[in-house]
């Protein structure tokens, strides 16, 4: 048996879909969260290519995330290693307080926005009793890191390679890959390829369905 995780950055529209993909074939994914930045309701984020990103409402984060784990992407995605340390300690751990106050439960998950970190920010996670930090570094061995609080992948859901690294992967024990919704865009063929994967997965008698925190605790 293997584990396989999967996570989804900022709380985008697109994520209702990849909910929707998981709960059909019984997967499950950790969505990362940026609450400072959205609403009550839906908001227009940014253009990706020729497509605009919508964030989702906070009145929808219950429903749209039911059964999912969460996890602190902090409140309002700036760079760590570009603010004081203690602005990134609050912007991290007032994002878990607000996704532990809407799951009723302990979250101690989170996702380094823009993949930067230093070693004052790892620190902070620590103190702060996070179980991970989630880079946008990979590895071919993802428990080998040092410091789970700068913790690697295995690869991009893009990554053309990605069922090969998958096959590799198995060997370790552990399958890992994350990725941003909006990616996905309004394209059927993307959104038809994540399906074949997550569908290949859970086909698989050897995979198990894992949380990312639990692959570190």
């Amino acid at each position: 048996m293997y584990k396989v995780a999967q996570c989804w950055d900022d709380g985008v529209v697109n994520d209702v879909k990849v909910a929707e993909i998981c709960r059909q074939y019984g997967a499950k994914a950790t969505f990362n969260l940026n609450p400072g930045i959205c609403q009550s309701q839906r908001m227009v984020g940014w253009k990706y290519q020729d497509f605009e990103v919508l964030r989702l409402g906070k009145s929808e984060f219950k429903s749209v995330y039911e059964g999912f784990e969460l996890a602190s992407h902090t409140m309002t995605h700036p760079h760590p290693t570009k603010i004081e340390p203690e602005v990134f300690r609050k912007e991290a751990v007032d994002a878990r307080h607000f996704i532990e106050d809407l799951k009723q439960r302990v979250q101690r998950g989170f996702a380094w926005p823009f993949g930067d970190f230093n070693e004052a920010c790892t620190h902070i996670l620590r103190e702060e009793g996070f179980a991970y930090g989630r880079t946008t570094q990979y590895a071919e061995d993802i428990l080998k890191t040092p410091d789970y609080m700068a913790l690697p992948s295995h690869c991009h859901f893009a990554d053309p390679e990605f069922e090969k690294k998958w096959q590799a992967a198995k060997k370790t024990g552990v399958f890992y890959f994350w990725g941003h919704s909006y990616e996905m865009k309004n394209d059927k063929a993307l959104w038809d390829r994540y399906e074949s994967l997550i569908r290949k997965i859970s086909a698989d008698p050897e995979a198990q369905w894992a949380n990312v925190v639990d692959l570190v605790t």
